[in-house]
């Protein structure tokens, strides 16, 4: 086992791996990375389960007979996709029962098209949550403004919630208070509180791809200086407003019906720029009660030479802010920078969708000439 994969689940950082495929599931890669890399979650996107499809010959199988059924496209890509959730779920089962439901967890997100629409990501949630049919699936709806109101709904109901696409400040406030008014809504529906886990998905390394552009662009000295420090400062902010948020007299009402908090999940972090150390979101976001979903090779870089110096981000608000504000002051405007990015966010995953269409339509005409 990795020592520094151990020391970074000691400081309670569940480690879960941004990463999903047949092979994975079929060749015990899983099992093995739970066993060794202390892995203890799963979440998937579309991009993921693109490039799981356009790969080898792990779901040829399976697409013939979607074929031969008649399948369209939509219907194959639901019944493949939730088939490799529910198995990853499975093989989970066992982390899931030893942390109370806290990890164990596999993500599937909406169809990126609903991002913008609320009634369409709330009944495909229920779709997606009735169709898994496990516990420890959680269903990934972005935090557009469409779908802060879905986040309530779905948890209302009972399902448990990964909310992703989050890069602002003020909107991870609104997705709080989403959760807060769901489990409101669940506990005045006689739902088991205790049930529903939720986690909040604060994206990272765009926001330095984005702000270091823009540094670069303006080319002072001050603005050199601030390369590369925004990602990590906007997250430190966000503990600290989960902090505030779960602290509140609001929260201790939900937590004495038995209620779980949201923990913040550090997404994005993998390095984009090859100058920066490619541990660095990981090893600088350190801080307990939180999630780390990583990309394969961002958790073998740790394995190999993270170095995990215990906690990165209580008590560093203050400083994080600071850092915002000199942003701020060389002329990059925060909303700006945010709107973009969440805009990009949802197109980035509109793309990886079309791929992801394309790649089983292909399939579904090969395997019914075949």
């Amino acid at each position: 086992m990795s020592e520094a994969l151990k020391a970074l689940s000691d400081a309670g950082v569940s480690i879960w791996l941004d990463d999903l495929s047949r092979e994975r599931l079929d060749s015990g890669n899983l099992e093995q990375l739970i066993k060794e890399q202390h892995v203890v979650g799963v979440t998937t996107n579309p991009t993921i389960f693109a490039n799981a499809l356009s790969k080898g010959e792990a779901y040829d199988q399976q697409v013939k007979g979607l074929a031969a059924a008649g399948k369209t496209t939509a219907e194959a890509i639901r019944e493949i996709t939730t088939t490799d959730v529910r198995n990853a779920c499975d093989v989970f089962t066992d982390v899931y029962k030893a942390t109370d439901g806290v990890d164990g967890r596999v993500s599937i997100e909406v169809e990126p098209g609903l991002a913008m629409d609320t009634d369409g990501t709330i009944d495909q949630a229920k779709e997606l949550w009735a169709t898994v049919d496990r516990p420890n699936v959680l269903i990934k709806i972005p935090a557009t403004k469409p779908g802060l109101p879905a986040i309530t709904a779905a948890t209302a109901a009972g399902i448990s919630v990964n909310v992703t696409l989050i890069f602002g400040l003020e909107r991870y406030q609104g997705v709080m208070d989403a959760y807060f008014s769901g489990l409101e809504q669940a506990a005045d529906a006689g739902i088991d509180l205790s049930t529903i886990r939720s986690v909040a998905s604060f994206f990272v390394s765009r926001v330095d791809t984005e702000y270091d552009k823009r540094l670069d662009a303006i080319g002072s000295d001050e603005a050199k200086s601030l390369r590369s420090k925004a990602a990590i400062a906007n997250a430190r902010l966000a503990y600290a407003a989960y902090q505030e948020a779960f602290s509140s007299d609001r929260w201790k009402a939900l937590e004495a019906k038995g209620a779980g908090v949201q923990r913040p999940l550090w997404a994005s972090t993998g390095v984009k720029d090859p100058n920066l150390p490619d541990t660095l979101y990981v090893t600088e976001l350190v801080v307990a009660n939180t999630v780390n979903t990583m990309p394969e090779k961002t958790l073998n870089a740790v394995a190999d030479h993270g170095e995990i110096a215990g906690d990165k981000v209580t008590g560093t608000a203050d400083e994080a802010q600071q850092v915002m504000d000199r942003l701020t002051a060389v002329g990059i405007s925060y909303d700006d920078v945010i709107d973009i990015l969440e805009k990009e966010g949802v197109d980035k995953f509109d793309v990886s969708w079309g791929e992801l269409e394309q790649t089983v339509t292909d399939a579904l005409k090969a395997a019914t000439s075949a």
